[in-house]
Protein backbone atom coordinates (compact mmCIF):
# COMPACT_ATOMS: atom_id res chain seq x y z
CA UNK A 1 0.00 0.00 0.00
CA UNK A 2 1.43 3.36 -0.93
CA UNK A 3 0.97 6.85 1.05
CA UNK A 4 -1.68 7.32 -0.78
CA UNK A 5 -3.96 4.32 -0.16
CA UNK A 6 -2.83 4.46 3.66
CA UNK A 7 -4.68 8.03 3.85
CA UNK A 8 -7.40 6.76 1.88
CA UNK A 9 -7.78 3.80 4.31
CA UNK A 10 -7.80 5.86 7.28
CA UNK A 11 -10.88 8.26 6.34
CA UNK A 12 -12.47 5.17 5.24
CA UNK A 13 -12.56 3.78 8.85
CA UNK A 14 -13.72 7.10 9.93
CA UNK A 15 -10.26 8.52 10.60
CA UNK A 16 -8.28 6.54 12.51
CA UNK A 17 -6.87 8.33 15.44
CA UNK A 18 -9.96 10.81 15.74
CA UNK A 19 -12.43 8.20 17.11
CA UNK A 20 -12.19 6.59 20.70
CA UNK A 21 -11.82 2.67 21.45
CA UNK A 22 -14.31 0.77 22.52
CA UNK A 23 -13.11 -0.48 25.89
CA UNK A 24 -15.98 -0.81 28.24
CA UNK A 25 -18.06 1.92 27.00
CA UNK A 26 -21.35 0.68 25.37
CA UNK A 27 -22.23 3.35 23.60
CA UNK A 28 -19.17 4.28 22.20
CA UNK A 29 -18.48 4.53 18.20
CA UNK A 30 -16.28 1.74 16.34
CA UNK A 31 -12.65 2.20 16.49
CA UNK A 32 -9.68 1.14 15.03
CA UNK A 33 -6.52 -0.52 16.72
CA UNK A 34 -3.50 -0.62 14.36
CA UNK A 35 -0.52 -3.62 15.37
CA UNK A 36 2.35 -3.18 12.70
CA UNK A 37 4.61 -5.93 12.98
CA UNK A 38 7.93 -7.25 11.80
CA UNK A 39 10.03 -9.97 12.39
CA UNK A 40 13.71 -11.45 11.18
CA UNK A 41 15.93 -8.60 10.46
CA UNK A 42 18.77 -11.03 11.17
CA UNK A 43 21.11 -7.88 11.35
CA UNK A 44 19.88 -6.28 8.57
CA UNK A 45 19.60 -2.54 8.76
CA UNK A 46 20.42 -1.38 4.90
CA UNK A 47 18.18 -1.37 1.66
CA UNK A 48 19.24 -4.26 -0.73
CA UNK A 49 18.63 -5.00 -4.14
CA UNK A 50 16.34 -7.99 -5.34
CA UNK A 51 14.89 -9.13 -8.47
CA UNK A 52 12.19 -11.71 -10.09
CA UNK A 53 13.04 -15.17 -8.91
CA UNK A 54 15.25 -14.38 -5.37
CA UNK A 55 14.04 -13.83 -2.05
CA UNK A 56 15.94 -13.38 1.03
CA UNK A 57 16.62 -16.50 1.93
CA UNK A 58 13.44 -18.64 2.64
CA UNK A 59 12.25 -19.27 -0.13
CA UNK A 60 9.15 -21.64 1.09
CA UNK A 61 8.68 -24.77 2.88
CA UNK A 62 8.10 -28.29 0.83
CA UNK A 63 4.81 -28.25 -1.14
CA UNK A 64 4.35 -24.39 -1.33
CA UNK A 65 4.90 -21.76 -3.75
CA UNK A 66 8.51 -20.13 -3.81
CA UNK A 67 8.34 -16.79 -1.70
CA UNK A 68 10.12 -14.30 -4.00
CA UNK A 69 10.22 -10.88 -5.05
CA UNK A 70 7.88 -10.05 -8.34
CA UNK A 71 10.35 -7.27 -9.74
CA UNK A 72 13.54 -5.69 -9.47
CA UNK A 73 14.57 -2.63 -7.02
CA UNK A 74 15.52 -1.56 -3.39
CA UNK A 75 14.07 -2.46 -0.82
CA UNK A 76 14.01 -2.93 3.27
CA UNK A 77 16.45 -1.20 5.66
CA UNK A 78 15.18 1.35 8.44
CA UNK A 79 15.33 4.38 6.92
CA UNK A 80 12.43 2.75 5.00
CA UNK A 81 10.51 0.96 7.92
CA UNK A 82 11.13 3.84 10.17
CA UNK A 83 9.36 6.27 7.40
CA UNK A 84 6.61 3.74 7.15
CA UNK A 85 5.81 3.96 10.41
CA UNK A 86 5.79 7.21 11.49
CA UNK A 87 3.50 7.83 8.50
CA UNK A 88 0.72 5.15 9.79
CA UNK A 89 1.44 6.43 13.74
CA UNK A 90 0.42 9.92 12.26
CA UNK A 91 -1.97 9.14 10.32
CA UNK A 92 -3.98 6.56 13.19
CA UNK A 93 -2.69 8.75 16.03
CA UNK A 94 -0.13 7.21 18.36
CA UNK A 95 -2.39 5.97 21.14
CA UNK A 96 -3.97 3.67 18.67
CA UNK A 97 -0.78 1.99 17.34
CA UNK A 98 1.56 -0.93 18.76
CA UNK A 99 4.92 -1.61 17.20
CA UNK A 100 5.81 -5.51 17.93
CA UNK A 101 8.79 -8.23 16.44
CA UNK A 102 8.40 -11.21 16.24
CA UNK A 103 11.92 -12.38 17.11
CA UNK A 104 15.94 -12.84 15.35
CA UNK A 105 16.62 -9.64 15.56
CA UNK A 106 20.07 -8.11 15.80
CA UNK A 107 22.78 -11.28 14.99
CA UNK A 108 23.61 -12.98 11.61
CA UNK A 109 25.01 -9.29 10.17
CA UNK A 110 28.73 -8.37 10.23
CA UNK A 111 27.51 -4.96 11.74
CA UNK A 112 26.01 -6.95 14.36
CA UNK A 113 28.86 -8.76 15.22
CA UNK A 114 30.87 -5.74 15.27
CA UNK A 115 28.64 -4.22 18.03
CA UNK A 116 27.58 -7.71 19.23
CA UNK A 117 24.01 -6.97 18.49
CA UNK A 118 23.67 -3.08 20.21
CA UNK A 119 23.61 -1.03 16.60
CA UNK A 120 20.34 -2.86 15.45
CA UNK A 121 19.10 -2.05 19.00
CA UNK A 122 19.77 1.35 19.33
CA UNK A 123 17.76 1.13 15.47
CA UNK A 124 14.63 -0.74 17.04
CA UNK A 125 14.79 2.24 20.29
CA UNK A 126 14.68 4.95 17.93
CA UNK A 127 11.64 3.38 15.75
CA UNK A 128 10.24 2.84 19.16
CA UNK A 129 9.62 -0.31 19.16
CA UNK A 130 7.00 -1.88 21.60
CA UNK A 131 7.62 -5.34 22.42
CA UNK A 132 9.30 -7.96 20.99
CA UNK A 133 9.27 -11.86 21.26
CA UNK A 134 12.82 -13.51 21.84
CA UNK A 135 14.47 -15.84 18.33
CA UNK A 136 16.61 -18.27 18.11
CA UNK A 137 19.23 -16.49 16.83
CA UNK A 138 18.99 -13.57 19.80
CA UNK A 139 21.17 -16.12 21.77
CA UNK A 140 24.15 -15.96 19.20
CA UNK A 141 26.09 -14.02 20.92
CA UNK A 142 25.79 -15.42 24.07
CA UNK A 143 23.13 -15.13 27.46
CA UNK A 144 25.37 -12.50 29.10
CA UNK A 145 25.33 -10.64 25.77
CA UNK A 146 21.05 -11.08 25.54
CA UNK A 147 20.93 -9.92 28.99
CA UNK A 148 22.87 -6.43 27.72
CA UNK A 149 21.27 -5.97 25.31
CA UNK A 150 17.55 -6.18 27.11
CA UNK A 151 19.45 -3.29 29.35
CA UNK A 152 20.05 -1.04 26.26
CA UNK A 153 16.69 -2.00 24.60
CA UNK A 154 13.84 0.13 25.34
CA UNK A 155 11.04 -2.37 25.34
CA UNK A 156 10.78 -5.91 26.58
CA UNK A 157 12.32 -8.77 25.06
CA UNK A 158 10.56 -11.65 25.82
CA UNK A 159 9.80 -15.78 25.63
CA UNK A 160 7.23 -17.34 28.11
CA UNK A 161 8.81 -20.53 27.16
CA UNK A 162 12.28 -19.54 27.48
CA UNK A 163 13.06 -20.30 31.07
CA UNK A 164 15.57 -19.80 33.59
CA UNK A 165 17.11 -23.49 35.05
CA UNK A 166 18.09 -22.10 38.25
CA UNK A 167 14.77 -19.78 38.61
CA UNK A 168 12.27 -21.92 36.69
CA UNK A 169 10.79 -18.86 35.17
CA UNK A 170 10.58 -16.92 32.19
CA UNK A 171 13.83 -14.91 30.94
CA UNK A 172 13.49 -11.59 31.45
CA UNK A 173 10.34 -11.73 33.74
CA UNK A 174 6.67 -11.59 33.15
CA UNK A 175 6.21 -12.47 29.14
CA UNK A 176 3.27 -10.83 28.76
CA UNK A 177 2.37 -7.29 28.48
CA UNK A 178 -1.41 -5.33 28.78
CA UNK A 179 -1.29 -2.44 26.10
CA UNK A 180 -3.85 0.35 26.76
CA UNK A 181 -4.59 1.48 23.16
CA UNK A 182 -7.46 3.98 23.21
CA UNK A 183 -9.79 2.75 25.82
CA UNK A 184 -8.85 -0.44 24.75
CA UNK A 185 -6.71 -3.35 26.20
CA UNK A 186 -4.32 -5.91 24.49
CA UNK A 187 -2.48 -8.16 26.11
CA UNK A 188 0.73 -9.04 24.31
CA UNK A 189 1.74 -12.78 25.27
CA UNK A 190 5.60 -13.79 23.51
CA UNK A 191 6.77 -17.51 22.62
CA UNK A 192 10.54 -18.08 21.60
CA UNK A 193 11.46 -21.03 19.63
CA UNK A 194 11.13 -24.45 21.21
CA UNK A 195 14.09 -26.11 19.28
CA UNK A 196 16.70 -22.71 20.09
CA UNK A 197 18.91 -25.88 21.63
CA UNK A 198 19.22 -27.44 17.77
CA UNK A 199 20.17 -23.93 16.30
CA UNK A 200 22.93 -22.72 18.27
CA UNK A 201 25.92 -23.33 20.16
CA UNK A 202 25.33 -25.40 23.71
CA UNK A 203 27.53 -22.14 25.43
CA UNK A 204 25.18 -19.55 24.27
CA UNK A 205 21.95 -20.88 25.94
CA UNK A 206 23.89 -22.57 29.05
CA UNK A 207 21.12 -22.34 32.00
CA UNK A 208 18.16 -21.70 29.46
CA UNK A 209 15.47 -24.39 29.04
CA UNK A 210 13.24 -23.84 25.71
CA UNK A 211 9.64 -25.63 26.25
CA UNK A 212 6.75 -26.12 24.29
CA UNK A 213 4.97 -22.85 23.36
CA UNK A 214 1.27 -24.47 22.78
CA UNK A 215 1.53 -25.64 27.07
CA UNK A 216 3.18 -22.48 27.91
CA UNK A 217 0.32 -20.35 26.16
CA UNK A 218 -2.56 -22.43 27.84
CA UNK A 219 -1.44 -21.51 30.66
CA UNK A 220 -1.59 -17.98 29.94
CA UNK A 221 -4.32 -17.27 27.59
CA UNK A 222 -7.22 -17.37 30.01
CA UNK A 223 -6.25 -14.95 32.18
CA UNK A 224 -5.19 -12.69 29.56
CA UNK A 225 -9.16 -13.15 28.09
CA UNK A 226 -10.13 -11.95 31.28
CA UNK A 227 -7.69 -8.93 31.18
CA UNK A 228 -7.98 -7.90 27.66
CA UNK A 229 -10.02 -7.17 25.24
CA UNK A 230 -7.63 -8.43 22.05
CA UNK A 231 -5.36 -10.82 23.19
CA UNK A 232 -2.07 -11.50 20.66
CA UNK A 233 0.95 -13.93 20.62
CA UNK A 234 3.99 -12.77 19.51
CA UNK A 235 5.51 -15.82 18.09
CA UNK A 236 9.00 -16.83 16.99
CA UNK A 237 7.57 -20.51 15.94
CA UNK A 238 6.88 -20.27 12.47
CA UNK A 239 3.86 -20.61 10.62
CA UNK A 240 3.41 -24.58 11.15
CA UNK A 241 3.73 -24.48 14.30
CA UNK A 242 1.78 -21.74 15.02
CA UNK A 243 -1.20 -23.68 13.17
CA UNK A 244 -0.74 -25.74 15.52
CA UNK A 245 -0.98 -23.25 18.43
CA UNK A 246 -4.26 -22.23 16.70
CA UNK A 247 -6.09 -25.26 17.18
CA UNK A 248 -5.03 -26.28 20.29
CA UNK A 249 -5.22 -23.18 22.52
CA UNK A 250 -8.64 -21.14 22.80
CA UNK A 251 -9.23 -17.59 23.14
CA UNK A 252 -6.11 -15.96 20.67
CA UNK A 253 -7.61 -13.39 18.42
CA UNK A 254 -4.01 -12.99 16.35
CA UNK A 255 -0.95 -14.43 15.98
CA UNK A 256 1.76 -12.37 15.03
CA UNK A 257 4.69 -14.87 13.61
CA UNK A 258 7.97 -14.97 12.69
CA UNK A 259 11.08 -17.72 12.14
CA UNK A 260 9.72 -18.92 8.84
CA UNK A 261 10.02 -15.52 7.15
CA UNK A 262 6.49 -16.27 4.97
CA UNK A 263 4.76 -13.78 3.67
CA UNK A 264 1.25 -14.47 5.31
CA UNK A 265 -1.14 -12.04 3.67
CA UNK A 266 -3.99 -12.19 3.44
CA UNK A 267 -4.07 -13.15 7.28
CA UNK A 268 -4.85 -17.27 7.43
CA UNK A 269 -7.55 -18.45 9.22
CA UNK A 270 -6.84 -21.58 12.03
CA UNK A 271 -9.76 -22.20 14.64
CA UNK A 272 -10.86 -18.82 14.36
CA UNK A 273 -7.44 -17.06 15.04
CA UNK A 274 -6.28 -14.84 12.35
CA UNK A 275 -2.05 -15.66 11.86
CA UNK A 276 0.12 -12.97 9.76
CA UNK A 277 3.87 -13.19 9.56
CA UNK A 278 5.61 -10.19 7.82
CA UNK A 279 8.90 -12.21 5.55
CA UNK A 280 12.41 -10.98 7.15
CA UNK A 281 15.14 -8.61 6.54
CA UNK A 282 12.90 -5.52 6.94
CA UNK A 283 11.65 -6.34 3.55
CA UNK A 284 8.14 -5.46 5.11
CA UNK A 285 5.96 -4.27 7.59
CA UNK A 286 2.93 -5.75 8.32
CA UNK A 287 -0.19 -3.83 9.18
CA UNK A 288 -3.08 -5.30 11.41
CA UNK A 289 -6.20 -3.27 11.98
CA UNK A 290 -8.66 -4.51 14.44
CA UNK A 291 -11.96 -2.65 15.06
CA UNK A 292 -13.70 -3.09 18.77
CA UNK A 293 -17.55 -1.72 19.00
CA UNK A 294 -18.85 -2.00 22.76
CA UNK A 295 -15.83 -3.45 24.16
CA UNK A 296 -15.64 -6.43 21.19
CA UNK A 297 -13.88 -7.44 18.00
CA UNK A 298 -15.87 -6.47 14.87
CA UNK A 299 -13.27 -7.17 12.41
CA UNK A 300 -9.83 -7.98 12.26
CA UNK A 301 -7.84 -6.82 8.74
CA UNK A 302 -4.35 -7.28 7.66
CA UNK A 303 -2.10 -5.26 5.07
CA UNK A 304 1.45 -5.90 3.93
CA UNK A 305 3.86 -2.93 2.94
CA UNK A 306 6.40 -4.23 0.96
CA UNK A 307 8.73 -1.09 1.41
CA UNK A 308 10.37 -0.29 -1.61
CA UNK A 309 12.52 2.61 -1.50
CA UNK A 310 10.66 4.29 -4.47
CA UNK A 311 7.29 4.33 -2.16
CA UNK A 312 9.24 5.13 1.39
CA UNK A 313 11.83 7.90 1.03
CA UNK A 314 13.92 7.66 3.82
CA UNK A 315 13.79 8.61 7.08
CA UNK A 316 16.19 11.52 7.86
CA UNK A 317 17.08 11.10 11.53
CA UNK A 318 17.14 7.12 10.80
CA UNK A 319 19.56 7.77 7.91
CA UNK A 320 22.17 9.81 9.82
CA UNK A 321 21.45 7.15 13.05
CA UNK A 322 22.65 4.47 10.68
CA UNK A 323 25.62 6.45 9.46
CA UNK A 324 27.03 6.76 13.06
CA UNK A 325 26.83 3.42 13.43
CA UNK A 326 28.59 2.45 10.32
CA UNK A 327 30.61 5.11 10.33
CA UNK A 328 33.60 3.21 12.44
CA UNK A 329 33.49 0.25 10.94
CA UNK A 330 32.66 1.45 7.55
CA UNK A 331 35.74 -0.03 5.97
CA UNK A 332 34.95 -3.15 6.81
CA UNK A 333 31.32 -3.62 5.99
CA UNK A 334 32.51 -1.87 2.38
CA UNK A 335 35.30 -3.38 1.31
CA UNK A 336 35.03 -4.92 -2.12
CA UNK A 337 36.09 -8.75 -1.94
CA UNK A 338 35.40 -9.85 -5.29
CA UNK A 339 32.98 -10.12 -7.98
CA UNK A 340 30.31 -12.59 -8.52
CA UNK A 341 29.36 -13.18 -12.45
CA UNK A 342 25.85 -14.17 -11.60
CA UNK A 343 23.29 -13.68 -9.00
CA UNK A 344 24.45 -16.72 -6.10
CA UNK A 345 21.04 -17.36 -3.87
CA UNK A 346 20.72 -19.35 -1.05
CA UNK A 347 17.79 -21.51 -0.85
CA UNK A 348 16.71 -23.26 2.56
CA UNK A 349 14.18 -26.34 1.77
CA UNK A 350 15.62 -26.69 -1.26
CA UNK A 351 19.28 -27.30 -2.81
CA UNK A 352 20.97 -24.02 -2.79
CA UNK A 353 23.91 -22.56 -5.07
CA UNK A 354 25.63 -20.57 -2.00
CA UNK A 355 25.50 -23.74 0.02
CA UNK A 356 26.19 -25.62 -2.76
CA UNK A 357 29.62 -23.39 -3.36
CA UNK A 358 30.72 -23.11 0.00
CA UNK A 359 30.50 -27.03 0.32
CA UNK A 360 32.60 -27.84 -2.61
CA UNK A 361 35.27 -25.38 -1.61
CA UNK A 362 35.46 -27.11 1.74
CA UNK A 363 35.51 -30.65 0.48
CA UNK A 364 38.28 -28.98 -2.12
CA UNK A 365 40.17 -27.22 0.97
CA UNK A 366 40.25 -30.48 2.96
CA UNK A 367 40.59 -32.96 0.24
CA UNK A 368 37.22 -34.83 1.83
CA UNK A 369 35.34 -37.46 -0.30
CA UNK A 370 31.60 -35.28 0.33
CA UNK A 371 30.93 -31.94 2.65
CA UNK A 372 27.88 -31.06 4.67
CA UNK A 373 26.26 -27.81 5.41
CA UNK A 374 23.36 -26.86 7.37
CA UNK A 375 19.73 -25.67 5.53
CA UNK A 376 19.89 -22.14 7.02
CA UNK A 377 17.12 -19.48 6.64
CA UNK A 378 19.13 -16.00 6.79
CA UNK A 379 21.05 -14.20 4.28
CA UNK A 380 20.44 -12.00 0.98
CA UNK A 381 20.96 -13.09 -2.50
CA UNK A 382 24.91 -12.23 -3.46
CA UNK A 383 23.89 -9.41 -6.63
CA UNK A 384 26.35 -10.03 -10.10
CA UNK A 385 29.06 -7.41 -9.72
CA UNK A 386 31.12 -6.43 -6.95
CA UNK A 387 30.49 -8.53 -3.57
CA UNK A 388 31.16 -6.61 -0.52
CA UNK A 389 32.64 -8.23 2.68
CA UNK A 390 29.33 -6.83 4.43
CA UNK A 391 26.86 -8.92 1.88
CA UNK A 392 29.31 -12.30 1.88
CA UNK A 393 28.77 -11.66 6.33
CA UNK A 394 24.92 -12.08 5.49
CA UNK A 395 25.58 -15.79 4.47
CA UNK A 396 28.25 -16.29 6.53
CA UNK A 397 28.24 -14.32 9.84
CA UNK A 398 28.97 -17.47 12.47
CA UNK A 399 32.74 -18.34 13.23
CA UNK A 400 32.47 -21.61 12.46
CA UNK A 401 35.52 -23.45 11.66
CA UNK A 402 36.47 -26.30 8.81
CA UNK A 403 36.20 -29.66 10.36
CA UNK A 404 37.26 -33.00 8.45
CA UNK A 405 36.00 -36.38 9.98
CA UNK A 406 35.35 -40.15 8.79
CA UNK A 407 31.87 -41.20 8.73
CA UNK A 408 30.83 -44.86 7.34
CA UNK A 409 28.78 -45.06 4.08
CA UNK A 410 25.54 -45.83 6.81
CA UNK A 411 25.88 -42.81 8.86
CA UNK A 412 26.25 -40.41 5.30
CA UNK A 413 22.83 -42.43 4.53
CA UNK A 414 21.54 -41.89 7.77
CA UNK A 415 22.97 -37.69 7.83
CA UNK A 416 20.52 -37.90 4.85
CA UNK A 417 17.72 -39.26 6.03
CA UNK A 418 17.47 -37.29 9.48
CA UNK A 419 17.51 -33.97 6.95
CA UNK A 420 14.08 -35.60 5.35
CA UNK A 421 12.38 -36.12 9.15
CA UNK A 422 13.49 -32.12 9.95
CA UNK A 423 11.31 -31.45 6.63
CA UNK A 424 8.86 -33.48 7.36
CA UNK A 425 7.61 -34.85 10.57
CA UNK A 426 4.32 -35.24 11.15
CA UNK A 427 4.27 -32.81 14.21
CA UNK A 428 5.52 -29.72 13.20
CA UNK A 429 7.43 -29.27 16.35
CA UNK A 430 9.71 -31.90 15.44
CA UNK A 431 10.52 -30.11 12.48
CA UNK A 432 14.06 -28.13 12.26
CA UNK A 433 16.89 -26.53 9.58
CA UNK A 434 16.41 -26.62 6.01
CA UNK A 435 17.54 -29.59 2.96
CA UNK A 436 20.98 -30.18 4.64
CA UNK A 437 23.42 -29.08 1.55
CA UNK A 438 26.23 -31.24 0.55
CA UNK A 439 28.98 -31.73 -2.35
CA UNK A 440 30.86 -34.27 -3.85
CA UNK A 441 27.44 -36.51 -4.22
CA UNK A 442 24.25 -36.96 -5.52
CA UNK A 443 21.07 -38.00 -4.46
CA UNK A 444 17.31 -37.48 -4.30
CA UNK A 445 14.82 -37.64 -1.66
CA UNK A 446 11.07 -38.61 -1.78
CA UNK A 447 9.70 -36.54 1.34
CA UNK A 448 6.23 -38.61 0.81
CA UNK A 449 8.21 -41.84 1.22
CA UNK A 450 7.87 -43.60 4.75
CA UNK A 451 10.64 -43.09 6.88
CA UNK A 452 14.14 -44.86 5.95
CA UNK A 453 12.76 -45.53 2.60
CA UNK A 454 12.94 -41.51 1.37
CA UNK A 455 16.80 -41.56 0.34
CA UNK A 456 17.77 -42.92 -3.21
CA UNK A 457 20.42 -43.24 -5.71
CA UNK A 458 23.40 -41.82 -3.43
CA UNK A 459 26.88 -42.00 -5.06
CA UNK A 460 29.99 -40.37 -4.26
CA UNK A 461 32.31 -39.20 -6.92
CA UNK A 462 29.82 -40.86 -9.37
CA UNK A 463 29.97 -44.01 -7.39
CA UNK A 464 27.18 -45.60 -5.51
CA UNK A 465 27.47 -45.21 -1.63
CA UNK A 466 28.80 -48.23 0.10
CA UNK A 467 27.27 -48.31 3.58
CA UNK A 468 30.47 -50.12 4.66
CA UNK A 469 33.13 -47.98 3.71
CA UNK A 470 34.27 -45.15 5.57
CA UNK A 471 34.49 -41.80 3.97
CA UNK A 472 36.12 -38.46 4.50
CA UNK A 473 34.04 -35.60 5.15
CA UNK A 474 34.37 -32.23 5.38
CA UNK A 475 31.73 -30.21 7.45
CA UNK A 476 32.11 -26.89 9.83
CA UNK A 477 32.40 -27.03 13.94
CA UNK A 478 28.66 -25.82 14.39
CA UNK A 479 27.21 -28.90 12.56
CA UNK A 480 29.65 -31.12 14.62
CA UNK A 481 28.00 -30.26 17.84
CA UNK A 482 24.78 -31.92 16.45
CA UNK A 483 22.70 -29.30 15.32
CA UNK A 484 19.54 -29.67 13.30
CA UNK A 485 19.22 -33.11 14.90
CA UNK A 486 22.35 -34.36 12.95
CA UNK A 487 23.86 -37.12 15.63
CA UNK A 488 25.45 -38.91 13.37
CA UNK A 489 28.29 -36.06 12.90
CA UNK A 490 28.68 -36.12 16.80
CA UNK A 491 30.04 -39.84 16.33
CA UNK A 492 32.61 -39.34 13.40
CA UNK A 493 36.01 -40.42 14.18
CA UNK A 494 39.21 -38.80 13.37
CA UNK A 495 37.83 -35.42 14.10
CA UNK A 496 40.12 -32.47 13.19
CA UNK A 497 39.02 -29.03 13.85
CA UNK A 498 40.96 -26.99 11.69
CA UNK A 499 41.85 -23.26 12.94
CA UNK A 500 40.36 -22.37 9.02
CA UNK A 501 37.51 -20.02 9.40
CA UNK A 502 34.70 -20.63 6.61
CA UNK A 503 33.81 -17.15 6.04
CA UNK A 504 37.82 -16.70 5.19
CA UNK A 505 38.08 -19.72 3.07
CA UNK A 506 35.01 -18.19 1.22
CA UNK A 507 36.54 -14.32 0.98
CA UNK A 508 39.71 -16.04 -0.03
CA UNK A 509 37.93 -18.09 -3.02
CA UNK A 510 36.08 -14.88 -4.21
CA UNK A 511 39.39 -12.59 -3.39
CA UNK A 512 41.62 -15.29 -6.04
CA UNK A 513 39.05 -15.92 -8.42
CA UNK A 514 38.51 -13.44 -11.87
CA UNK A 515 34.41 -13.82 -10.75
CA UNK A 516 32.57 -16.57 -9.07
CA UNK A 517 29.74 -18.21 -10.38
CA UNK A 518 27.42 -20.26 -8.84
CA UNK A 519 27.09 -24.25 -9.51
CA UNK A 520 25.33 -24.99 -12.44
CA UNK A 521 24.39 -28.61 -11.66
CA UNK A 522 21.91 -30.54 -9.65
CA UNK A 523 23.10 -32.56 -6.81
CA UNK A 524 19.99 -33.17 -4.79
CA UNK A 525 16.35 -34.19 -6.29
CA UNK A 526 13.70 -33.30 -4.02
CA UNK A 527 10.57 -34.74 -5.14
CA UNK A 528 7.55 -34.37 -3.08
CA UNK A 529 5.56 -37.28 -3.75
CA UNK A 530 5.83 -40.53 -5.13
CA UNK A 531 2.97 -39.70 -7.57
Amino acid sequence: MNRGSMILFALILGGGCSVALGGEDTESPSAVITILHTCDFHGRHMPFVVGPGNATSQTGNPRQPDNHFEREGSIGGFEALAAAVKEIRRERGEQNVLLLHAGDTFSDDLLGNLTQGEAIIRLMNAVEFDYMALGNHDFDYGLSRTRRLQELAKFPMRGANVIERETGKPLFGEPFKVFSAGKAKVAVLALGYHNTDQTTAPKNIRGLEFTDGSEVAAHYVPELRRQADVVVVLSHQGTAVDSLLAQRVEGIDLIIGGHSHDRIHPALEVSGTKIVQAMSDTAALGEVRIRIANGRIESIEDELHMLWSEDFPPDQATATLIDSLRKPHRDQLEQSIGTAAAPIARQYKQESQFDGLVAELLRQQSGADVAFLPGVGYGITLRKGKVSREALYTLLPHPAKLVTLRLTGKQIRDTLEQSATNLTATDPRNRVGGLIQTAGMTWTVVLDSPGRQRIRDVKVDGVSLDDARVYNVATHSGMLQGIHQYAELTRGKDVQITNKRVVDIVEDHFRNAPAVSPPTEQHVTVINSED
